[in-house]
């Protein structure tokens, strides 16, 4: 195998509480991740002289910030220092579909595609544990994504369990603005002490989408205040189901019954004039990478 193309599938935060303070700054969270069956996609071709290139994709970025090039050199890098291997190099291109910083992970999910598809052309033969360890060291929402399954998180995001959550359908939200997450943790309004769930309680609940109505994302208050744009395209989109945003924003969105009313939602979306932007996509338990690997 030369060459592997392979999707980096969007997650939503169904709810997120910030429990308290870890000793070295960061925050204690809670959460459902609900994995999308829509996302990027990203090709990895071999390379024979061992370098690692971005071909195609996200040209504002500078390569060297580049998740999904920092994820190969991270990956080429553990490989000499605990097996002694050396491995090829990688061209990679990305298809990118995902706002950037919309809250819905796209950057993490495309680091553990690329992860998980130089595993498998370099042949390294590495676990899903050190992979999602590796990618840690890259982002908190990394693991999910190489886990690839919706899950309960605690910690920073990195203690995961999987759950079995009903496979509905979502409208997810744009609103044309970028959210500044170190910005919203610095808020002074930011609720940073909510009661922590048990993970049992919450399952044990009719169902989770009862669990989820008692729970808020404690970052929606923060924002809004901050963000009105993103507070105009949350009001407009409950009109027709109850609205989230997911991470710290800016992208939001709301769950139906079936995708034709979804779609019926997205087609009054695409008539105003406004510089929002949407797409629907049915929540998965199982991601469209394990799915494709």
């Amino acid at each position: 195998m030369s060459s592997l193309t392979l999707p980096a599938p969007a997650k939503l935060n169904l709810f997120l509480h910030i429990t308290g303070r870890r000793d070295d700054g960061y925050h204690l969270l809670q959460t459902v991740f609900q994995l999308l069956d829509f996302g990027d996609e990203i090709t990895l071709a071999l390379r024979l002289d061992g370098k690692i290139k971005r071909i195609k994709g996200l040209e504002s970025v500078p390569e060297s910030s580049d998740l999904c090039v920092r994820a190969a050199v991270l990956l080429k890098q553990y490989m000499q220092d605990e097996y002694k291997k050396e491995v090829a190099g990688a061209d990679i291109s990305i298809k990118k579909v995902l706002p950037m910083g919309g809250g819905i992970g796209g950057g993490s999910s495309d680091a553990a595609t690329v992860l998980h598809g130089l595993n498998k052309l370099w042949d390294c033969s590495l676990s899903t544990d050190e992979l999602a360890n590796l990618g840690l060291q890259l982002g908190a929402d990394v693991p999910v994504f190489v886990r690839g399954f919706s899950a309960w998180a605690e910690g920073v995001g990195e203690q995961l369990t999987p759950v079995e959550l009903e496979e509905k359908w979502f409208l997810v939200i744009h609103p044309g603005v970028s959210v500044s997450t170190a910005e919203i943790f610095l808020d002074q309004g930011l609720t940073r002490d909510c009661e922590p769930i048990k993970i049992a309680r919450f399952l044990q609940e009719q169902d989770v989408e009862n669990s989820v109505k008692k729970t808020v994302n404690v970052f929606e208050a923060v924002v809004r205040k901050k963000y009105p744009e993103v507070k105009k395209a949350l009001d407009w989109l409950s009109k027709f189901s109850p609205a989230r945003l997911t991470g710290s924003g800016s992208c939001l969105f709301a769950s139906f019954d079936s995708e034709a009313d979804a779609n019926v939602v997205l087609t009054v979306l695409n008539t105003l004039p406004k510089n929002w932007q949407g797409f629907v996509a049915k929540g998965v338990n199982k991601s469209t990478l394990l799915n494709r690997l």
